[in-house]
Order: C-alpha cells, then structure tokens, then sequence
C-alpha cells in the first residue's frame, strides 16, 4: 500500500511544491561538476530539514526540484535555506570558476524563483468536492 499522507503531531498532510531556480544572469554555470556540487549540497540538507526529494534535474543555467514538505514549512523559508546554502557551498569548492563569472562574492542564482504545488488531484476535483459538501 502506497502511503499518500504523512501524519505528524495532530496533522496529516501531503504537501508537494515544484521549484525552479535560475542561475544569475541565466548563465549556463551548471556544468564541469558544480550540477554534482548543487545536488549533493541539495541531497545533504533536504536530509537535514526532512524534506523528501521525489525530482531533481540540473540544465546548463537553471534546476528543477520536486519536494514533499511538513506543513508547518514555508516555501520562502525551504528556498532561502536552499539557495543561500548551495551558493556558499560553490564559492568554497569553485571560487577560481566563479570569480571570473560574477563581479560580486557570493552571487549564484537569480533573486527570484519559480513554485507552484503540486496536488494528487486536479483543481477541478477539489472545486467540485467543496461545492457539494453538505
């Protein structure tokens, strides 16, 4: 049997959110083994934090992750940690790469960042089910 929601401390919940972060400028610095350094990094403190990686694929400029998060996270705080966590990492194992890349220690990815949850069931389904409580 597949377990579909996780029980913790008086709540049961199933939280999944797809993120995408991009390198600054959109330059394609994910190569030569810093894809491998921001995977493990990632690896490393979704252990710690306890959220569970189902996704995680690198192109050139940019990642693709897809977590299962407790309830009591926020997704700014699970980005912060991320982003702020992996650029620290890349400057100690890669300065000699990066410094000629970016003007400004400690800059990898973009200020922004893509989220958007990712449910077992459509929209259209919860909408429905709602509307006929009762």
């Amino acid at each position: 049997m597949i377990k579909r929601y996780t029980s913790k401390n008086r709540r049961k919940f199933n939280l999944k959110v797809h993120l995408i972060f991009v390198t600054k400028y959109r330059r394609p610095n994910l190569v030569a083994g810093l894809d491998t350094c921001v995977k493990e990094k990632i690896t490393e403190l979704c252990l710690k934090h306890e959220w569970e990686i189902v996704a995680m694929e690198t192109d050139r400029d940019h990642i693709h992750l897809l977590l299962n998060y407790d309830a009591t996270e926020r997704v700014s705080d699970i980005v912060h940690c991320l982003k702020q966590e992996t650029t620290w990492e890349l400057w100690q194992n890669f300065y000699c790469f990066l410094r000629h890349r970016y003007w400004k220690k400690h800059i990898f990815w973009s200020d922004g960042y893509f989220a958007c949850s990712v449910g077992e069931i459509s929209t259209e389904t919860a909408r429905h089910y709602i509307e006929n409580q009762g």
